[in-house]
């Protein structure tokens, strides 16, 4: 049982689906028409522990070169109608091989079945040669583990559904270790309200699906749940900031979205973004300022399996904190780590705050946090009327590049308070080699008005390299709110001599998607764009990464016909560069 008829129809639906993989079933191949081509057709299913057979539908399209070693851009979609009809959820592998005949084509279409209406999220931060595909699905509760290897082909390797994870729900991004299993942030509560005992044996009393505590759920390749564990303190966390509804005997904030590891330091860094389901209808949304989350924390992850928390640290408010409802500190929607070994540091930053935050050492028990940066500096790049401001502007996508030289911030422009022709979202890139080299001691703080719109004055503030402004569309369906990208990904591949691909730290392309969460009243244009970066240059969107159909930059998801048929428009959130094994070196 799920809940009650009071979390609505979108938890119901969730109830239905459950379990975890017990076993591979099978492949078929066959050739039929579809909408777009003839596109070759296999399956691969898994049983979960609820008896249903689960499947991974490819809609493979013929491709010319057809054996040239590709790089691929997964992007995460769901229907377009919100789960009202029948059509399914999907991962489109998009070519993403710069000067190929069929760069930004749309090459397959795998169907995930028999879940619809599922509202498809997030996968994994960035992917790494081998690593399987973690892919969650918000409102079935439910984790795809994809078998990638072989792209643009992909295989369902595993599945995590609602009954395996009984103390969280809600699944959100996730983070692959070493080891090719990932830990995911749950947002929500437990299935059921009251007393959930978790895989440690830790007690928490929550407030039922989507609610309160969140929690850490690692998943293997198979798609088991190896462990799931509390995110929140065993004691009340901070009550004048913490609010539940309903209320918790002992409060807490823990609602886990942003998650990344660092697994050389055994530490694993989480923000706590809302108590989600007061958000997920702007009819009924709750106004009480508690339900957004200002919170970070810090687990010892030593024992892979047992997570430990070592700190919940409530981000500091800034100066634009006296302007209106919303400070610089709420609704902490990601954090990123260093990557290097004489790093330590990570950064933090707010959706509704529109903010930036770090702190110098995540090993610390007691974690020093700062401002460092304001959306509203880069903003005023390219609107010197100040009518952009960070306050509500829609802080996502938030990532340090792998040689700790850049920080890039997907920011959605979603301010209700502006019309669709005055907001703008943006995609900017910071360096931040000055502020990682202060080590401990940073001086870089934002704490002045003249620091908000211009950047931080202390010499070893973030310095802001370049921003793209990207307007999501004017105007949405239903008259919900047009927004630019809030997520993204970055390319961490390039190709070498043979034509075959290596990893690198040196970031030269990222992808954004241009949807959020429509049932929150934030749509999108529903486009997934390419965007070129160079150091000295700067940011520039890919004008060569076109849409197969109406040729304009960026893949339009709003189109009748797919690889799988004719079956209308698509929500793309998650978005992936990766590259099949057999063209990685």
């Amino acid at each position: 049982m799920r809940g009650s008829a009071s979390t609505g129809p979108w938890v119901r639906r969730a109830s239905a689906v459950a379990g975890v993989l017990l076993a591979m079933v099978g492949m078929l191949t066959a050739a039929v028409p579809t909408g777009s081509a003839h596109a070759e057709v296999t399956t691969s299913t898994v049983v979960g522990s609820d008896g249903k057979v689960y499947r991974a539908t490819n809609h493979l399209v013929p491709l010319p070169d057809r054996h040239r070693p590709r790089e691929w851009l997964l992007a995460w979609a769901g229907d377009a109608d919100g789960g009202q009809g029948d059509d399914p959820d999907f991962l489109a592998v998009i070519d993403a091989t710069k000067g190929s005949r069929s760069y930004g084509r749309v090459v397959n279409t795998a169907v995930l079945s028999p879940q619809v209406g599922s509202e498809p999220h997030h996968m994994q931060y960035i992917w790494h040669a081998g690593d399987r595909v973690y892919a969650g699905a918000m409102f079935s509760d439910t984790t795809f583990v994809l078998d990638v290897s072989k792209l643009p082909e992909v295989r369902l390797a595993g599945i995590n559904l609602g009954a395996d994870t009984p103390c969280a729900s809600i699944p959100d991004a996730y983070w692959v270790l070493r080891d090719g299993t990932a830990y995911g942030s749950y947002m929500g509560g437990p299935d059921v309200s009251g007393p959930c005992t978790y895989s440690n044996g830790e007690t928490r009393v929550g407030n039922g699906f989507a609610g309160s505590p969140g929690g850490i759920v690692r998943i293997g390749e198979d798609g088991r749940t190896l462990s799931e564990t509390p995110a929140s303190a065993e004691d009340a966390e901070m009550p004048e900031l913490c609010g539940n509804v309903p209320p918790l005997p002992k409060p807490s904030c823990a609602n886990p979205h942003g998650i990344q590891a660092r697994e050389d330091l055994n530490r694993l860094l989480v923000s706590d973004f809302a108590e989600v389901r007061n958000y997920l209808d702007p009819d009924t949304v709750q106004l009480d300022p508690t339900l957004l989350r200002t919170t970070v924390r810090i687990f010892d992850i030593a024992d892979r399996d047992n997570p430990k928390l070592v700190s919940v640290t409530a981000l500091p408010a800034g100066p634009r904190q006296d302007e209106a409802v919303f400070e610089e500190n709420q609704m902490v929607m990601e954090t990123t780590v260093t990557n290097r070994r004489d790093h330590r540091g990570a950064f933090a930053g707010t959706m509704a705050g529109g903010a930036i935050y770090y702190t110098p050492d995540i090993t610390s028990p007691d974690p020093q946090w700062r401002q460092v940066f304001d959306n509203t500096a880069a903003y005023r790049e390219f609107d010197p009327s100040g009518v952009l401001s960070g306050q509500l502007s829609g802080g996502s996508w938030l990532q340090t590049s792998p040689d700790d030289r850049y920080l890039f911030n997907a920011v959605m422009g979603s301010d209700p308070r502006l019309t669709p022709e005055q907001n703008s979202g943006m995609v900017y890139v910071l360096d931040i080699r000055a502020l990682l080299a202060s080590g401990n001691d940073p001086r870089c703080r934002i704490d002045s008005p003249e620091e908000v719109t211009g950047g931080g004055v202390e010499p070893d503030c973030p310095a802001l390299v370049d921003v793209l402004p990207i307007k999501g569309g004017v105007g949405g369906p239903q008259g919900r709110v047009a927004v630019g990208p809030h997520w993204g990904a970055m390319d961490n591949f390039a190709r070498g001599w043979d034509g075959r691909y290596r990893e690198t730290t040196e970031i030269k392309r990222l992808a954004t998607a241009n949807y959020f969460v429509a049932q929150t009243g934030i749509d999108g244009d529903h486009r997934v764009c390419v965007i070129d970066f160079d150091g000295r240059r700067g940011l520039a969107l890919d004008e060569s990464f076109r849409d197969e159909n109406d040729k304009s930059p960026c893949v339009n998801f709003d189109r009748e016909n797919w690889p799988h048929g004719p079956r209308g428009g698509a929500r793309p959130h998650g978005v992936l560069f990766a590259v099949a094994d057999a063209d990685v070196r």
